[in-house]
């Protein structure tokens, strides 16, 4: 599969993985669904354990799926694939400055990176169509809409920062099912942190987000809030590590994993 290939929703994941590879740039929501997808965060194995404290203490921002050893470039959730090169754009960060955006992450990758892997919200949406919810984000082609809050995270060392949430406008009598699908699958980031006035997360504007595309609320729709892994890139941005990789946002690594389940199971 080249980079001029046209992804769907019947592609494999390994497709999916090789098309990114070969320089095809997409946002993956609505690719393989259910599938597992993951946020990326690539750090010196000096912050990692400061990292992994963050995560731990705030668990539904960052539910983690996997941790490699430094310097290591593969997982378990996606044999054969390699995390420099198989997503379809990537961040470079700078002492918490985004100074880059890049299709292949090879070049920034040194020996003693840790790379975490953490749930993604993308991992319930296909669950939400199969229970009748639409998502509207993807019926309207677009990446999801991500929004910083007011909402602090308990810190971890030298890691710190602010909530990010995703939203998907819901109509009213759906938004019960909308979060017991959610809850249902922890590893995407569970149940909604909120439902209704964006004003009390703190965000002024809904077609104004700060990740992603604006989505477009139908008649009715009411604004629902999950948390979002785009959460660390945050507390890059205040923590300021010497560098860090991460995933763009809405562009996630696809894994070989069924939604829900790990490779122990």
């Amino acid at each position: 599969m080249d980079a001029t290939t046209q992804l769907t929703d019947r592609s494999t994941a390994t497709q999916v993985r090789a098309a990114f590879r070969a320089g095809h740039v997409r946002p993956s929501s609505g690719l393989v669904p259910g599938r597992t997808q993951a946020n990326l965060v690539v750090l010196p194995k000096d912050w990692a354990f400061d990292m992994l404290l963050l995560a731990q203490r705030n668990p539904a921002p960052m539910p983690l799926l996997d941790v490699t050893d430094p310097g290591v470039v593969t997982t378990e959730w996606a044999p054969g694939a390699d995390l420099r090169t198989d997503l379809p754009m990537y961040r470079i960060w700078r002492e918490g400055r985004l100074v880059e955006e890049v299709c292949d992450a090879s070049g920034h990758w040194s020996d003693d990176a840790v790379a975490f892997l953490i749930g993604c919200s993308f991992g319930f949406e296909a669950a939400l169509q199969a229970a009748g919810v639409p998502v509207r984000n993807l019926d309207q082609g677009r990446n999801v809409a991500m929004y910083r809050t007011d909402r602090p995270l308990r810190a971890a060392g030298r890691m710190h920062g602010d909530l990010v949430v995703s939203m998907r406008p819901v109509p009213p009598e759906l938004v019960a099912r909308a979060t017991t699908v959610s809850a249902a699958v922890p590893f995407a980031h569970g149940a909604p942190v909120h439902v209704g006035d964006p004003a009390r997360l703190g965000i002024a504007d809904l077609a104004r987000p700060d990740y992603g595309d604006p989505t477009v609320l139908e008649d009715g729709d009411v604004p629902v809030f999950w948390p979002c892994g785009v959460t660390p890139q945050r507390a890059l941005e205040e923590s300021r590590p010497p560098w860090a990789i991460t995933h763009a946002p809405g562009h996630m690594f696809v894994t070989d994993m069924p939604d829900g389940r790990s490779p122990q199971d």
